[in-house]
């Protein structure tokens, strides 16, 4: 997918889709307790109904989707396998994880601050047959916890790459970072660059 600058009247601000963002995540609503059934004159009452869920901070950026063949290049530059799990940061309607599960039999994850292309993403995912092996997170990506990552996709702005990338390198050596359109800039220079159809991707690994 792909994130561009996002204007907000308020005032990464993502998404490994991305300028820089410092909100926390998700709070979970808490369940009620459960209800003791009140007798007739008792003046027992039901609990209160949870509290929603908190929303999440404005995203900091739009969401464009990253072209099909796009997504090929990224997956295959990452030399992803049945073995890998799959991080896409800022998945929008979840094509990269879904399409990583369907050609190569990988497990992945996508996290979207944005609670509407989670709910896409999971209407994707139910029609395209690897729910076993894809999941979505509504969730802060500079707060998810990447560790369990062998692939981190990421369709970001340059600020929000250069926030993500002390997250990044403490990521297990060997982990493979495919960026659309984004380096990191001077600081880490990319390892593989290639051109797809005027798209450019770029190709990290951890050390």
């Amino acid at each position: 997918m792909r994130l561009m600058n996002y204007s907000r009247s308020v005032g990464f601000g993502v998404v490994i889709a991305l300028a820089a963002c410092t909100s926390t995540s998700a709070s979970k609503a808490v369940a009620p307790a459960a209800a003791t059934a009140a007798t007739p004159g008792s003046g027992a009452q039901a609990p209160a109904p949870a509290s929603p869920q908190a929303p999440l901070r404005e995203p900091d950026v739009i969401y464009v989707p990253t072209p099909d063949y796009v997504v090929e290049a990224m997956l295959k530059m990452a030399n992803v396998t049945a073995s890998d799990v799959v991080y896409d940061l800022g998945s929008g309607d979840g094509r990269i994880p879904i399409t990583a599960a369907q050609k190569y039999g990988a497990r992945a994850v996508g996290i979207d601050i944005n609670p509407q292309r989670i709910k896409e993403a999971n209407e994707n995912l139910a029609k395209a047959g690897v729910g076993d092996k894809v999941k979505f997170l509504n969730q802060d990506l500079f707060e998810t916890d990447l560790s369990e990552a062998t692939v981190i996709t990421l369709y970001l702005l340059p600020s929000l790459n250069q926030k993500l990338m002390p997250k990044l390198k403490q990521l297990k050596p060997g982990t493979r970072i495919v960026s659309h359109s984004f380096d990191m800039g001077t600081a880490w220079p990319p390892e593989k660059t290639e051109d797809v159809k005027g798209r450019v991707i770029y190709y990290w690994t951890i050390k």
